[in-house]
């Protein structure tokens, strides 16, 4: 019997997101920088006789919170029921999942998670899919998982399926702080249709091409659209970034449609500095990251 494949499944975070106004069917088209970083869950998988799935927290979880959501609402399971029907056979398999990423933070954990096991799938069984089947799997499942199928630094366009490398020789060094709280996805983007006279409503996408250039990054040159939303939902999620923005001494970025909060440093050793002093002085979960090359 083969000894269980351990798969990582890595955080996002968005340096750069720009939205647009919803389309027709009510979804937002984006442009955005998305990188990969080194805080991440674990998924291992065998083959097995039936299959079963072990999810819990991992002993150095950033913010546990309670796993209360039903399976079939898993996106790791849901990714696997979705390759079964994809090639009409079974495929048992026993799945462990240990996870560090915090639930709603916009680290896209549970994306990462269902990519992780359309990949595991692909290699455990010789399925052979290629890239553009799993894509288009993915995007069944949710508009961040197709990123997680490709590069650790690329430009993602249109729903999350259009995704454009944008490779860089050296890590930037982030230190990525999550509330206690988690921002609902479907009320940001609410708010953001309202105020969409003061943000704009085409996608920027030359913007987000440009901030892939700049080496190093500044500290200032990440944005978002989705900020400015994301703090009206979540009051408190202001308060707290103006508080980690007078300790920092330099910009606080949210990242997706929050609560999850990063700074751009200058090397891992001002990255473990701030870490510490934002877990200190805020009693917020924090951690020392880099991006994956």
């Amino acid at each position: 019997m083969e000894s269980p494949r351990t798969y990582l499944c890595p955080a996002k975070v968005n340096l750069a997101l720009s939205v647009g106004a919803p389309l027709d069917n009510g979804f937002h088209p984006i442009a955005s920088w998305m990188v990969a970083v080194s805080l991440h869950d674990d998924l291992s998988a065998e083959i097995a006789g039936e299959t079963s799935f072990d999810i819990a927290w991992a002993d150095n979880a950033l913010r546990p919170s309670p796993i209360d959501w039903p399976i079939e609402k898993d996106l790791a399971y849901r990714a696997h029921q979705l390759v079964q029907q994809h090639v009409g056979r079974a495929l048992p398999v026993r799945v462990t999942l240990r996870k560090r990423i915090p639930v709603g933070g916009g680290l896209a954990g549970g994306s990462s998670n269902g990519a992780a096991m359309l990949h595991a799938l692909n290699e455990l069984f010789d399925l052979n899919l290629p890239q553009r089947t799993r894509i288009d799997l993915a995007m069944q499942l949710g508009s961040d998982l197709a990123f997680f199928l490709g590069e650790p630094s690329a430009i993602i366009t249109g729903l999350g399926e259009g995704i454009e490398p944008a490779p860089r020789s050296e890590p930037i060094h982030l230190a990525l702080a999550v509330p206690a709280f988690g921002c609902p996805t479907g009320a940001v983007y609410k708010t953001f249709d309202t105020m969409l006279d003061r943000i704009g409503g085409d996608v920027d996408l030359e913007r987000v091409r440009e901030l892939t250039q700049l080496t190093p990054l500044p500290p200032d040159a990440p944005f978002n659209d989705l900020s400015g939303p994301a703090c009206s939902v979540e009051p408190a999620l202001a308060v707290i970034r103006q508080q980690a923005e007078a300790i920092a001494r330099r910009p606080v970025h949210i990242t997706g449609s929050g609560s999850g909060m990063f700074v751009i440093c200058g090397s891992a050793d001002h990255t473990n500095e701030l870490a510490d002093q934002l877990a200190t002085q805020l009693d917020l979960a924090t951690v020392a990251v880099r991006t994956l090359t």
